[in-house]
């Protein structure tokens, strides 16, 4: 992301010494993703009828292309740098390159590749949707082999074209969607190749990722060939996308249960890249202990990416380039970067700085995060969370054992249910930021797959700059305890499922909107008319759960204004009478068709120089700076702020 946001700008042209942490520097590494599909008999049988609307309808490798081409879809906008593949397995057809087919040799037997492994194009996603939605075009290719098919045979394929297609991608990932728990149950020379083959992978830098399906007379068992197979390991590159720690849940098919949903649930946890914030920053516990850490961005705005600007005024379309040029002001002469300085305004007067002087002054030490002491979790208030948090996990390239170290000090943090107060400066020239070290436990789904992984959140805290003045408090009217208790009852009402907001059934309608505009536009389809916004309010629900108690609140609201009225009459009486008088004094003196003038405050000399003495020209009204200035023989025209510039010159330079 970093490469496509900063090609905007000329070459040398990035502000190094940027103060700010930018999110848009947060580097999303290349991502090469190759679907292993099973073909057999259980693969290809539909789930039995069922009444309920839940009920699967979708073939398990019906189910999981229609995954690959959802998450095609997906990735050729989102991510579109990204490499994706579909591998068919157990298919009587075998093809494996173009030239294979036209010269009827077959490399790999029983092996189907679908999809070559390359950035997908706009007729790649239509052709994997053509088979998905033709049924005729899918019987023809998915037929089961009647002979025996080898899983290292298979396992080296996949080998053979992440080497060809993906040399250079820090994250290859292989997915393999399957219900065969034991592909060579009496043949031990079989699995120990497949063995051999699935460590090649791993050595290559290639992640397993295993989705099992279990059939409706057994569950999927791991531990019979796969566990052998599919092990964890992190890749190298700190910004690849990390593997589900854990065993995956076996998808199921029948009533209640969607095996596609299923299938995109547990595909899109793994298929989401890591946003990496720093690699190998140190974490020092106390003097002389230090131990190493990587920190990720999590929560992260996503908006519409514009991959490039097009120029076509000439014959044919060209990708724009932008170019910066700064100019003089007054005689639009072209000005060079080395004639620039920075300069800040103190005073009515620039201050000068030179990019010595400029590197000094932002330069608060080497990056680290240094805890400062320890504080009970109830002292970090819900409104000092000022930024996005980052979430840290332990690295060992730098020091050994960290991992242990972290683990500790993360489990007495939540056992103490204590956060650390630390000093983060998260890379060079960045401001230093006061931030809670806040432990954070591992969050499971009701699936037991991992929502969050446990680790530490760096939770940046506000400086007394930060934190603006309270509004000025009225008097507010409490609401009565028969009110409130009739408000209870409609909140009770309206408890969003499990008590939990789940984002993930909240998409963006925007996004989504223009996603789905710019995918009909690319496929040729029909435009959609309406976007499906799952934002908005289920209103019948909502009515037909809480109307009741919505119509007695406010039944009850009537009485208590009533009761209220009654009790403060007298007052409210005087205030009416007040105001009468009020306006009858301001009708006295003059014509009944005129109107009163308004009178403008004045401030004289000593009030002006208090006000200036404690910083507080800029709450004076324009009028009263107007009439002050104009006294003073000076210019009385223009915004407040150039006003107020004005009475502070006057003052500095007397």
């Amino acid at each position: 992301m970093v490469a496509e946001d900063n090609k905007w700008k000329p070459p040398g042209d990035d502000d190094e010494d940027d103060e700010e942490v930018d999110e848009t520097a947060y580097k999303t590494a290349k991502d090469a993703v190759l679907f292993v599909i099973e073909v057999s008999p259980s693969m290809l049988t539909a789930p039995p009828p069922s009444d309920s609307k839940k009920a699967d309808t979708d073939s398990p490798t019906s189910a999981a292309l229609k995954c690959a081409y959802a998450l095609m879809q997906q990735r050729i906008i989102s991510n579109p740098n990204d490499m994706m593949g579909v591998l068919l397995y157990g298919t009587e057809k075998s093809k494996f390159t173009v030239e294979d087919e036209a010269n009827g040799t077959v490399s790999y037997p029983h092996c189907y590749l679908l999809t070559d492994l390359d950035i997908p194009s706009a007729e790649d996603v239509k052709a994997l949707k053509t088979l998905v939605e033709d049924e005729d075009e899918f019987g023809k290719l998915m037929v089961p082999a009647k002979q025996d098919f080898s899983m290292a045979n298979v396992l080296f394929c996949a080998n053979q074209i992440f080497t060809t297609k993906a040399p250079n991608f820090s994250s290859r990932r292989l997915f393999i969607v399957t219900d065969n728990d034991d592909p060579h149950a009496d043949e031990k020379a079989a699995k120990s190749s497949a063995a051999v083959r699935a460590k090649d992978l791993y050595d290559l830098g290639v992640l397993i990722e295993l989705f099992p399906i279990s059939r409706p007379d057994r569950e999927f068992d791991k531990r019979k060939f796969y566990d052998d197979i599919v092990y964890n390991q992190v890749s190298t590159d700190p910004e690849a996308p990390a593997p589900i720690s854990g065993p995956t849940k076996a998808s199921a098919t029948g009533d209640g249960i969607s095996l596609l949903n299923s299938l995109l649930s547990n595909i899109n946890s793994k298929a989401v890249a890591r946003r990496a914030l720093f690699s190998n920053l140190p974490l020092e516990i106390g003097p002389g202990f230090r131990i190493s850490v990587k920190g990720f961005i999590i929560f992260k705005r996503q908006e519409p990416k514009r991959s490039c600007y097009v120029y076509l005024a000439g014959e044919k379309a060209q990708i724009a380039t932008g170019v910066t040029t700064e100019l003089a002001s007054d005689t639009a002469r072209t000005v060079e970067k080395v004639e620039i300085k920075k300069a800040y305004k103190f005073g009515g007067e620039q201050i000068l700085f030179t990019p010595e002087e400029i590197s000094s002054l932002r330069n608060f030490g080497d990056p680290c995060i240094r805890i400062l002491g320890f504080k009970p979790m109830s002292m970090i208030p819900l409104w000092a969370n000022m930024r996005p948090p980052t979430f840290i996990y332990p690295s060992e390239e730098d020091y050994i054992g960290s991992t242990r170290v972290f683990a500790a000090l993360h489990a007495k943090l939540l056992s103490s249910q204590k956060v650390g107060i630390t000093w983060f400066i998260a890379r060079k020239n960045a401001a230093p930021v006061l931030a809670a070290l806040y432990p954070g436990p591992e969050s499971l789904d009701e699936n037991g797959l991992q929502i969050m992984p446990p680790g530490l959140w760096l939770i940046p805290l506000p400086y007394a700059d930060d934190i603006r003045q309270n509004p000025e408090m009225t008097t507010l009217i409490r609401a009565p305890e028969p009110l409130i208790d009739r408000m209870r009852l409609v909140i009770q009402q309206l408890q969003l499922p499990k008590a939990k907001y789940d984002p993930s059934k909240y998409p963006n309608p925007s996004l989504q909107w223009h996603y789905r505009i710019l995918q009909a536009m690319a496929l040729g389809e029909d435009l959609p008319e309406m976007p499906d916004d799952k934002t908005i309010p289920r209103y019948r629900q909502i009515d037909k759960r809480a109307g009741e108690y919505v119509l007695d609140w406010g039944r009850e609201l009537q009485e208590q204004h009533e009761v209220w009225l009654k009790e403060n009459s007298s007052a409210m009486g005087a205030l009416s009478i007040g105001s009468k008088r009020g306006a009858a004094a301001g009708d006295e003196g003059g014509d009944g068709g005129t109107k009163k003038k308004t009178r403008v405050e004045e401030v004289d000399d000593a009030g002006m120089k208090k006000a200036f003495a404690n910083d507080k020209v800029g709450k004076l009204t324009v009028a009263v700076l107007k009439g002050w200035l104009e006294g003073k023989g000076m210019e009385g025209r223009g915004k407040k702020g150039e006003l107020v510039d004005r009475v502070t010159r006057y003052f500095e330079n007397t």
